[in-house]
């Protein structure tokens, strides 16, 4: 029991610290290599097309684009 409260406290005490360390510096958490954005990467896998998720979220932007435009032609200045 008592090892399973120092583990719980040792935790506890990091989770604060990093909290205090977000406060403080006001940067978002960010990995240390950048993902695979850094190396030029645009997708993880080499499928040649989408998966059907990606499809759906590609043709809600596309609506949602066509709208805006609609919308910025049809407004009154």
């Amino acid at each position: 029991m008592s090892t399973f409260l120092l583990a719980f406290v040792f935790f506890l005490v990091v989770m604060i610290a990093m909290a205090i360390g977000y406060i403080v510096q006001r940067k978002s958490i960010a990995g240390s290599c950048g993902g695979l954005g850094a190396l030029g990467i645009d997708k993880a896998c080499d499928c040649p097309e989408p998966c059907d998720r990606k499809k759906a979220r590609m043709e809600k932007e596309q609506a949602r684009a066509k709208k805006l435009e609609q919308w910025q032609r049809d407004q009154i200045i």
